[in-house]
This record gives C-alpha cells, sequence and structure tokens, in this order.
C-alpha cells in the first residue's frame, strides 16, 4: 500500500467532514467553496487507486470505498448545477419585451483601470440594469457616461473595495442604500418598474467574505443573506436578489438563503456560470448570484468576457410570466432550516425589520447616493 494515497483519502474526507459542521471558522467555511474540485481529485485518486492498488487488499477496500464516498456526497452538491439536471427556472417562450428586465452585474475590482471594457460590454448588451461594485469614485466617475441613457441611479463610491453602484433605464422607487450588518459595508433596496408597469422589488448585496484578511467567521456574510431571505419570504411582490455575494451556489448558507427566501436560481440545470478567479481557471467558483421569485422565466443566463477584473461579469434577462412562473419550484425550509436561519441572524446586530421594503412613491427619482 502507498502511503500516499492514505495521506490523499484522509486529506478528502476531512475537507469533506469539516463542512458538515455549523461551526463558522473561515477556513471551515472556505471548505465550501472547492467541492468541484475535491470531486475531480477524489475521481483521479480512485482511478489510480484502482489501478495501481492490489484489489484484494482489505486496506485499500476500505480506503477505495470511503473515497468514493466522498465522491458522490461532493457530486451531490455540485450535480444540479450541470445541464443533465432539470431546470428549476422555466425557459421563456414567445417573452414580451415590456415584460422583460435585463440585469449586468460586474465586480471592477477597484485597481482594475480597463473601464473601456466594461463600457464596451455594457453598450453590446444594452441591460436595463446594470450593477458595479467595488466601484470607487473614479469609476463613478467613468461610468457616469452612462447617465443620459440610465437616467435612475443608486451611487455609492467607496475606496474599502465594497463601493456600490446601480444604473437603470426603467424608473426606480424607493430607493435606499444601507449598511445592514457593517458600518462601511453597503447594500441597495429598490422598487423597479418594468415598461409593462409591472414593479419589482430589488436588493443588491456585497456581503464579505470569512477569510484571514476580511473576518475570521462567516457570521457576518451568513446574516446579511439570511435577513434579506426573510425580508422576502413569502412575498406575492416580485422579487430578484443579486450581487457578489462572496459565498458559491451549493454552500450551506446560500442553500439556507433558497429555502428561507423561496426564492429560485436559474443556473439550477443550466450550468455553474463560475465567475471568481477570472484569471485562474482551475480555482473558479460562481460568487456573483441571481435569485428571483417565481413571477419569472428565464430568458437567457449568460458569463461576459473578462474585462480586466478577477470577476467575470453576469448577464441575466428575465421574463415577468406570473402565470407560468407560479408552476415553478424551488427549495422549501422546514423548522430546522428556520431555526438555524435565525441562529445566524442573531449573531451579528441586525434584524428583518431593518431591511428596507420598497414601495411605490409615485414619481420615481433620478438617483439617489451617499
Amino acid at each position: 500500500m502507498f502511503p500516499t494515497f492514505e495521506i490523499l483519502v484522509a486529506l478528502i474526507v476531512c475537507a469533506t467532514l469539516l463542512p458538515l459542521s455549523r461551526c463558522t471558522k473561515w477556513w471551515i467555511r472556505d471548505l465550501d467553496f472547492p467541492r468541484l474540485q475535491l470531486a475531480i481529485l477524489s475521481l483521479v485518486v480512485l482511478a489510480a487507486q484502482c489501478v495501481l492498488l492490489d484489489w484484494s487488499d482489505s486496506l485499500f477496500q476500505l480506503l477505495a470505498f470511503v473515497n468514493a464516498a466522498c465522491l458522490a456526497y461532493q457530486a451531490w452538491w455540485i450535480i444540479p448545477y450541470t445541464k443533465p439536471f432539470p431546470n428549476e427556472v422555466k425557459q421563456t417562450v414567445g417573452g414580451v419585451p415590456d415584460r422583460q428586465i435585463r440585469i449586468l452585474t460586474a465586480n471592477v475590482l477597484t485597481p482594475n483601470r480597463n473601464t473601456d471594457g466594461l463600457i464596451a460590454l455594457i453598450r453590446e448588451h444594452q441591460p436595463h440594469i446594470f450593477v458595479t461594485l467595488e466601484t470607487d469614485s473614479w469609476w463613478q466617475e467613468r461610468l457616469d457616461v452612462f447617465d443620459p441613457d440610465y437616467p435612475y441611479s443608486i451611487k455609492c463610491p467607496l475606496d474599502n473595495l465594497y463601493g456600490m453602484h446601480v444604473y437603470s433605464r426603467l424608473p426606480l422607487e424607493d430607493s435606499e442604500i444601507q449598511f445592514l450588518v457593517e458600518d462601511d459595508i453597503p447594500s441597495m433596496h429598490t422598487l423597479v418598474t418594468l415598461k409593462s408597469g409591472h414593479k419589482v422589488r430589488m436588493h443588491f448585496l456585497h456581503p464579505t467574505p470569512p477569510s484571514p484578511t476580511e473576518h475570521e467567521e462567516s457570521t457576518q456574510r451568513d446574516a446579511e443573506l439570511l435577513v434579506v431571505a426573510k425580508s422576502v419570504a413569502g412575498l406575492d411582490t416580485p422579487v430578484i436578489v443579486a450581487g457578489d455575494l462572496n459565498d458559491v451556489a451549493w454552500s450551506t448558507t446560500t442553500r439556507l438563503f433558497r429555502k428561507i427566501s423561496g426564492l429560485l436560481d436559474p443556473r439550477i440545470g443550466r450550468g455553474m456560470f463560475n465567475t471568481f478567479h477570472a484569471d485562474f481557471w482551475f480555482a473558479r467558483w460562481p460568487l456573483d448570484h441571481l435569485f428571483h421569485s417565481q413571477h419569472f422565466t428565464l430568458s437567457f443566463i449568460r458569463r461576459l468576457p473578462s474585462f480586466g477584473s478577477d470577476h467575470f461579469p453576469m448577464l441575466v434577462e428575465l421574463t415577468y410570466d406570473r402565470a407560468n412562473g407560479m408552476e415553478q419550484e424551488g427549495l422549501e425550509a422546514d423548522a430546522e432550516d428556520h431555526a438555524l436561519a435565525d441562529e445566524k441572524i442573531a449573531a451579528e446586530p441586525v434584524e428583518v425589520d431593518d431591511v428596507h421594503e420598497p414601495e411605490p412613491q409615485g414619481v420615481p427619482a433620478k438617483g439617489i447616493s451617499t
């Protein structure tokens, strides 16, 4: 028996079992991220075991069984983000243009200076709304070239890698910039009116990640995601939540967010759409998200080309189609899920009532900024 295999299987087992705990330490929660990479490693090790080791050896049989179990578990998390899996969101058929909303989200990476690349993508794809993250005053000055075509905006330039901007062709009402969990981490909340007249509640988020350079634990991120999830749960109003959530689509927290909010993930059955890291093909994860209520079907979802950031931008077009959309089903929360969400929210000084609930205000304001 090669001791290398014993070490590799032991590492795979640890990386598989540790995220099962409710521990919020960054080095445990970050093990939610590389499930695809761990599954590939497990598959490679299993193949090598089968080729190089003696099948009659009882220790080999045990290691192979344990490794295969880890592979199956990691695959269970990521298979929904592959095309053979059934779509969670229906494909739009014969969509009405006035009921469509096209949203582009882009984490620009503050030091990145390729504004021309992002501006070209916006002009090419003509989103109704585009959202930028990590944008400071320097970026705002250059993106304001869109003010004539995108007269409605929410602007919060910051130098801490958490600035945020929303530019919209569609009217925005009752917009508010909030700092829900941390004093320097904004979120944006607004009501957008489609050309058809339907009003959609929108929340744009960029919580901080658990990491040795940000936070030792994931409590801040988890609380922000889940307090917004609870604020939109059960609403009859159409809802969209988008942004860089600093969490992967298949993590425990994001899955809990989907359960509590009742929102749908258009990536299910279509692909992972890994957006980070743009420079390293072997270490990419889906960190940029868009979730929506049952009111919508999906026209398309695309990952756009890189423009110098460490994130790829995302482009999603939804169609308001309540009749067909209400037949869609996402994840459902049970009592244990609600208790876990309450526990995570209670870890930070934030409550569900703190989340701004946009309401129709009459004449939409052209812009809001800090």
